[in-house]
């Protein structure tokens, strides 16, 4: 069905009930399963008047394992199809709607959807209003990368674009600080304002941001790094990077 996707996994169900009820086609749950975290589920799906259809654990395996992609019961049980369509918002939508200073979370050239969810989760943490990424060279935001983020794609708009340092340019011209996370940067997060709107930029843990990117932003720099590591998980980057500036907002 074109016009529908599938997401499993509780708290990506869960979120999607909540904030996008209208959205959600039909929920299948694995038959006989009683505990409490499906009689929640069961309950909010009745509040809203979301279709419920109990099927078998291999007819699960089935919907969301084609191919391989996702091991058996990664769903935990319970998937939806929805629809198809994700909102569409840009950066421009999220600016003028702002009641605080603007902390957008850009990532260049992730490709691992575990990543691209880690980071949604932790952007919803630090109260982040919106993840950018560029189309191409980039995940998208698929079942894998819904699951992960626990409810956050459903919070967090993640906003695919086509030029990544034209959008980076278009955020400067909207007053918008764009700081680039780079290991070998002289200043470290902790030298850098970030009390003004500001956008981080996070390359992947091999390359690190590209060339272009790394000549758009405003400034670099770096997490002050203690131990013998010479590099962190995406997602554990941004959430220093993004609590740092929440530290300096607010104490």
């Amino acid at each position: 069905m074109a016009e529908t996707r599938l997401i499993h996994g509780f708290h990506a169900i869960t979120a999607k009930l909540r904030h996008a009820a209208e959205d959600v086609r039909e929920i299948f749950v694995a038959e006989g399963r009683q505990d409490g975290r499906m009689r929640d589920l069961l309950a909010l799906a009745k509040k809203v008047g979301a279709r419920v259809t109990p099927v078998e654990a291999a007819r699960l395996d089935a919907l969301v394992g084609a191919g391989g992609a996702i091991r058996q019961g990664a769903h935990q049980g319970v998937v939806a199809r929805v629809a198809a369509q994700m909102k569409h918002v840009t950066v421009d939508d999220v600016l003028e709607n702002l009641v605080e200073p603007a902390l957008i979370l850009v990532l260049d050239g992730i490709t691992d959807p575990h990543n691209l969810g880690a980071c949604l989760r932790v952007a919803d943490a630090a109260g982040a209003q919106a993840v950018v990424a560029p189309k191409d060279k980039s995940c998208g935001l698929n079942a894998t990368a819904i699951k992960v983020a626990s409810g956050a794609a459903d919070t967090v708009p993640f906003i695919a674009v086509t030029n990544l340092a034209r959008s980076l340019r278009e955020m400067q011209e909207r007053g918008l600080w764009v700081i680039g996370a780079a290991g070998e940067a002289e200043k470290t997060i902790h030298d850098v304002e970030q009390t003004v709107p500001t956008a981080w930029v996070l390359g992947s843990e091999g390359a690190g941001l590209r060339r272009l990117t790394r000549e758009t932003c405003d400034v670099l720099a770096r997490i002050p790094m203690a131990g013998h590591v010479e590099s962190l998980n995406v997602s554990v980057a941004a959430g220093i990077c993004l609590f740092e500036t929440r530290r300096q907002r607010h104490g």
